[in-house]
C-alpha cells in the first residue's frame, strides 16, 4: 500500500503541480498547457520520464478528455447531455470508479477489486487529494485517472463562470 498526495497551488497560473509521497518527496510532475489548443496536461516521473497525457478534445458537441499511458489511450470521461446538473462517464478497460468523483471522495476498482482510495483533505489552503494505491503496478493509471478527474472539474467550473458571467 502507498500513499500519495496531489496539492493543489490556489493561484497557480502556469497550472503546475506536484505529487507526492507521505515523505514530501516530489514523485510526479504535472505541468499544463497554459492558453494553448488543444488543452493538455503532462504527467511525468520523478526522472522527467512521461507517465502519460491528458488531453481534451476540441472539436466535439460536448467536452471529452483522453488519458494516454505509455503512447496508448486508456481512460476516455465523456461529458453526458443532461439538463440539471453535470453528468461524466469514464471508460477505462477494466477499472471503474464508485463514490463522489466530483468531490473527489471515491474508490477504483480493476475487476471488482478495489486498488485505490482517493480523498480529498483540508490540511492547509488548497485542496489535497489522499490517494491510497492498494495495487501499486496501476499506480500510474490511478495518478492519471486522478488528475484527468480534476482536470475535467476545472474545466467545468472554468465554463460554469464563464457562462454566468
Amino acid at each position: 500500500m502507498k500513499k500519495l498526495y496531489i496539492k493543489q497551488k490556489v493561484f497557480s497560473i502556469g497550472e503546475k503541480f506536484t505529487v507526492t509521497d507521505e515523505d514530501q518527496k516530489p514523485r510526479y510532475f504535472v505541468t499544463g498547457s497554459f492558453m494553448k489548443i488543444p488543452k493538455t496536461f503532462r504527467i511525468e516521473d520523478e526522472h522527467g520520464h512521461e507517465v502519460s497525457r491528458i488531453t481534451k478534445k476540441v472539436i466535439s458537441l460536448l467536452p471529452k478528455f483522453f488519458v494516454e499511458i505509455n503512447g496508448q489511450e486508456a481512460i476516455e470521461i465523456s461529458k453526458q447531455l443532461s439538463f440539471f446538473k453535470a453528468k461524466y462517464s469514464i471508460s477505462a478497460e477494466d477499472v471503474t470508479v464508485d463514490g463522489n468523483w466530483w468531490d473527489m471522495d471515491f474508490e477504483v476498482s480493476q475487476k471488482g477489486r478495489k486498488v485505490a482510495e482517493i480523498n480529498k483533505r483540508w490540511i492547509s489552503w488548497g485542496d489535497t487529494y489522499e490517494i491510497t494505491i492498494l495495487n501499486e503496478a496501476l499506480e500510474e493509471l490511478i495518478i492519471s485517472l486522478v488528475i484527468a478527474i480534476d482536470c475535467v472539474k476545472q474545466d467545468e467550473a472554468a465554463s460554469a463562470s464563464s457562462s454566468s458571467s
